[in-house]
């Protein structure tokens, strides 16, 4: 389940067949296309936003992980058109192991000229999205020190 809250028209708690059931121009069959060695088919985050209409006010966009408790605020409009929402692998909803229930995923996270997009703003386990007026909590690290550490955690 995924929770789309926040500065948006009609709140949304979407299950895997919601997301499977977004118009197919907004699904992503096999993202290893796009970005090799990523697994699992998408839907864009764009195809998300027309289901539950961002107000004007909308200019962040929170990553949150209730599995892993990380939280990442990222300006909307750098990844509106570019994120992918990675919710199934195998024809099953994604599994916690390769970061279900969802991952979000920037293929060209560089490309959005921004020093608030990182490979830190590909956040898995993510459970609620949420669109705001102003930056929100973000628990990323924030120097190389605390990044290798989070990712030397993560081998673990």
């Amino acid at each position: 389940m995924l929770t789309i809250a926040g500065n948006v028209e009609s709140p949304r708690s979407l299950t895997f067949a919601e997301l499977a059931a977004i118009p197919a121009e907004h699904q992503v069959a096999d993202v290893s296309r796009l970005v090799p060695g990523r697994k699992g088919d998408a839907v864009t985050l764009a195809g998300i936003l027309e289901l539950v209409g961002p107000k004007s006010g909308a200019k962040w966009l929170g990553l949150h992980a209730a599995a892993d408790d990380f939280h990442a605020s990222i300006p909307l409009e750098a990844v509106a058109d570019k994120a992918l929402v990675i919710y199934r692998l195998d024809g099953q909803p994604l599994p916690e192991k390769a970061g279900g229930p969802v991952r979000f995923f920037i293929p060209d996270f560089a490309a959005c000229h921004t020093h608030e997009i990182d490979e830190c703003a590909n956040v898995k386990f993510v459970d609620r999205i949420e669109l705001t007026a102003e930056k929100g909590f973000d628990n990323r690290p924030h120097d190389g020190d605390e990044h290798a550490a989070l990712h030397a955690k993560e081998q673990h």
